[in-house]
C-alpha cells in the first residue's frame, strides 16, 4: 500500500455522544490511519459525500440511538448508488446480535459492540481495505 489508509468517523442523526467516535479515531490515527471526523448530527447524505470527496477507504459509522436499522440501509443505498463499492461500511455502537446480522445481509460491514478492543477494530479495517481495495 502506497498511502496510509483512510477512514472517515461520523455520528449519524440526532444522536449527540460522540466520545466513544473520537476515541475510535484517534486510535485509527495512532494506528497509522488517517482519520476524518465528520462530528456530529450528519445525513447519510452528508456521509457519503464527505467520503467520496475525501477518496476514503472506509467510512465508520457510530451510533448509539437505536436509529442503526434506518441508518445503515440508508446508507448503504446512497453508497451502492455512487458506486462505492470497494468502500467499506463499518460501525459500533448500542446494536442488537440480530440487528448485527441482519445489516450485515444487506452489505454492512462488521459491527462492533461496546467493549471492543481498538486493536480490534484497527485490525479488521486493515484487513478489509487490504483485500478488498485496489491501490
Amino acid at each position: 500500500m502506497n498511502r496510509p489508509i483512510r477512514v472517515l468517523v461520523a455520528k449519524v442523526g440526532l444522536d449527540g455522544h460522540d466520545r466513544g467516535a473520537k476515541v475510535i479515531a484517534r486510535a485509527l490515527r495512532d494506528a497509522g490511519m488517517e482519520v476524518i471526523y465528520t462530528g456530529l448530527r450528519q445525513t447519510p447524505e452528508m456521509v457519503v459525500n464527505a467520503a467520496l470527496q475525501e477518496d476514503v477507504d472506509a467510512i465508520g459509522i457510530s451510533i448509539l440511538s437505536g436509529a442503526h436499522n434506518t441508518v445503515f440501509p440508508k446508507l448503504i443505498a446512497l453508497m451502492k448508488e455512487k458506486e462505492m463499492d470497494d468502500v467499506l461500511l463499518t460501525g459500533g455502537g448500542i446494536i442488537p446480535e440480530d440487528d448485527m446480522e441482519k445489516l450485515h445481509q444487506l452489505g454492512v460491514g462488521k459491527l462492533f459492540a461496546p467493549g471492543t478492543t481498538t486493536s480490534e477494530i484497527a485490525g479488521y479495517i486493515r484487513s478489509w481495505v487490504q483485500e478488498h481495495r485496489n491501490f
